[in-house]
């Protein structure tokens, strides 16, 4: 079975690599060529570990071809799965690809959308005499882990009422059913409220244990200990339970932001998750007044910020609580200067020359009044501290996401700083 997957950007480049790693023939389509021949000589735009070689290989193999010939790839292919990153063309590229199709075609919908897109582009399709079966199926990405997070879901969701598009998308996933991924089917309008239910419970488990941290510096408790022991009762689980800087990502908000205007436009007011948003968006702040503290004001003082990325192993800073606080650092008159692995280039469209940016962590450690560990990136916890505390103007570190052993550093003569932490 051949199948397509349209979309050049995030989801469509990770969906198209991992179907054909299952030893299937994909079509990726998009018109943008340019685009197109660099990702299929593995050039993709994004930083996402694994995924490049998975790529060359299966282009080098057959398996994985790139074309911009929307009407050969509406041809050859039964199932399609809509994976731009953005709806914004979700119902024109239906259409186009209905009417083409030799016979109707199933399309299935990973772009993010709000609910009750598929009814209506149902509904289309019917409105204009086309015919095609459409599944909602959200895919659960984590930038850095997406390769895993494909080839090992929690689930996989298919909202739709045909029997037959089901079978042949278990088919397709036939690798993940036989290791025992359990796989949902529900109508449309559900699957497509499980992405953004599924964000905005995640932000509330994220903002309880934050605001749980704040209180334990102020109580002495350990909030790191604590998140482990809550985690353990296999009511809570430990994912996402762990005190920092907030969450971020590429869809977080706007999962977040459909799910807030669904429920006000149907009178459901959502208080937990209203609740939950405010306290993700207030730790930027409440990071910005632990480093003042630590300095008595960041006013006119050189901060050091080792990450940039929203989380180790992507190169995106969507969402990002290092980006935030950066931002927030240089309002309140400090200067800043940082260090990413890999997302450096993408911080320097959003930063717009606020902040200076160094090669290496050394050199974002030098001469500086603090250093904060924004991003968890493993390779800071090998950084010789030694050099750090000399390089630094003040031996003080800020650690936002509990990266580092601060018993080490306190015992090495470091005024260490984390997230909940005594």
């Amino acid at each position: 079975m051949q199948i397509g997957v349209y979309g050049s950007g995030y989801l469509g480049t990770v969906i198209s690599a991992c179907l054909a790693d299952f030893g299937t023939p994909v079509s990726c389509c998009h018109p943008d060529r340019a685009r197109m021949v660099e990702i299929a000589q593995g050039n993709i735009p994004f930083f996402e570990k694994n995924l490049k070689e998975i790529i060359r290989r299966n282009v080098r193999v057959g398996r994985l071809a790139y074309s911009t010939d929307i009407e050969s790839f509406a041809r050859k292919t039964q199932v399609i799965f809509l994976a731009e990153d953005s709806p914004d063309n979700l119902f024109d590229v239906a259409m186009r690809v209905a009417r083409i199709a030799p016979k109707p075609p199933i399309l299935a919908v990973v772009t993010p959308v709000a609910v009750g897109t598929a009814a209506k582009l149902e509904k289309s399709l019917k409105d204009a005499g086309l015919h095609g079966t459409i599944v909602s199926q959200p895919m659960f990405f984590t930038d850095g882990c997406a390769v895993e997070d494909f080839n090992w879901p929690d689930r996989l969701i298919l909202g739709s009422s045909s029997n037959e598009a089901v079978h042949i998308l278990k088919q397709i996933f036939h690798p993940l059913v036989m290791r025992g991924v359990p796989v949902i089917v529900t109508n449309q309008a559900t699957a497509e409220l499980v992405r953004e239910a599924a964000t905005a419970f995640v932000a509330t488990k994220i903002s309880f244990i934050n605001e749980v941290a704040a209180l334990c510096e102020r109580v002495g408790a350990d909030a790191v200990n604590l998140a482990l022991a809550l985690g353990l009762d296999k009511k809570i689980a430990p994912r996402c339970l762990q005190p920092g800087a907030g969450m971020g990502g590429v869809f977080a908000e706007s999962d977040m932001d459909s799910l807030a205007q669904l429920a006000l436009a149907n009178g459901v007011p959502l208080r937990v998750l209203s609740a939950a948003r405010d306290v993700n968006h207030s730790l930027a702040e409440r990071l910005v007044d632990k480093i003042a503290s630590a300095l008595n004001s960041v006013e006119n003082k050189e901060v050091g910020i080792l990450g940039l990325a929203f989380k180790p192993n992507t190169n995106s800073v969507a969402g990002s609580s290092a980006v935030r606080l950066a931002e927030t650092l240089v309002a309140k008159g400090a200067r800043v200067r940082a260090y990413d692995p890999v997302a450096t280039p993408e911080a320097k469209m959003r930063l717009n020359g606020s902040v200076r940016y160094c090669e290496s962590a050394y050199a974002a450690a030098e001469g500086v009044d603090a250093l904060v560990v924004g991003t968890g990136w493993p390779e800071f916890r090998a950084l010789d501290f030694e050099r750090i505390k000399r390089l630094l103007k003040k031996p003080i570190i800020v650690d936002t996401k509990n990266l580092l052993d601060s018993t080490r550093l306190r015992a090495m003569g470091f005024e260490y700083v984390g997230v909940g932490r005594g």
